[in-house]
């Protein structure tokens, strides 16, 4: 979904910062070679790393000179269930609350005296609609993602009077790198059985539901919780 982002954003005129622990290299390679170099800029970083959250800003801004939206789409899904080993719990517990919400709040402090700058800050959380139905096994995903939509609509009351937006976005099932691992005729039975559109999603969808809730015309809407599902979230039977 990053990379989707990141492509729809040059291809709106944005000069976009990419930033991952990997493939930083190639999602800036692309973009360079329709939108030339000046449009990029390439930042490989731990998002559940303060410091170098703090780089990144720093880059940005040397790059730019300016940050007028922050999208926080850094994830992991790991297992953290009730059952499990103690050590592993307590420490997929605690990486997965660092990368899928501190760093949220993190980078958006961070970036905050830019955002404010801007006169039109716009800031995207990227949810998941496993803050609304739960996958067992999965107790810290699903407590981030619901975490996230509570840090949204706090972070929107408090930086709306400063001219911010904050809204987050509910991604349903995605063909993405998460998903992946799961086998294609479990995913097509899945998308049968709970989605009403009867299929994954993909992830230019939720990128330009991302592209959306960052444009002109939006500039209303905050601390909304918007699932991007096919309509799974609602589904009862």
């Amino acid at each position: 979904m990053g990379r989707a982002t990141a492509h729809l954003f040059a291809d709106e005129g944005a000069r976009v910062v990419v930033a991952d622990l990997a493939s930083v290299d190639v999602v800036v390679d692309e973009i360079a070679d329709v939108h030339g170099a000046d449009s990029v800029l390439g930042v490989e970083t731990d998002v559940g790393d303060l410091d170098r959250l703090e780089s990144l800003v720093a880059a940005t801004m040397a790059w730019s000179g300016a940050i007028d939206i922050v999208i926080n789409n850094a994830g992991v899904s790991m297992v953290t269930s009730a059952f499990q080993d103690d050590d592993e719990f307590e420490s997929n517990w605690a990486r997965t609350l660092d990368i899928n919400l501190t760093a949220h709040a993190r980078l958006v402090r961070a970036a905050l005296p830019a955002l404010t700058a801007s006169g039109a800050g716009r800031v995207v959380n990227i949810a998941s609609t496993e803050a609304i139905v739960s996958t067992a096994g999965l107790a810290a995903y699903a407590a981030t993602k619901a975490g996230v939509i509570g840090l949204t609509k706090s972070l929107a009351v408090e930086l709306g009077r400063h001219g911010v937006t904050v809204n987050c976005i509910c991604p349903g099932p995605i063909e993405t790198g998460m998903t992946a691992a799961i086998d294609a005729d479990a995913k097509q039975t899945y998308a049968r059985r709970r989605v009403p559109l009867r299929r994954y999603g993909d992830p230019e969808e939720v990128a330009h539901m991302t592209l959306n809730l960052c444009l002109p015309s939006a500039s209303f809407v905050n601390g909304t919780a918007i699932p991007v599902d096919g309509g799974m979230s609602i589904r009862h039977t």
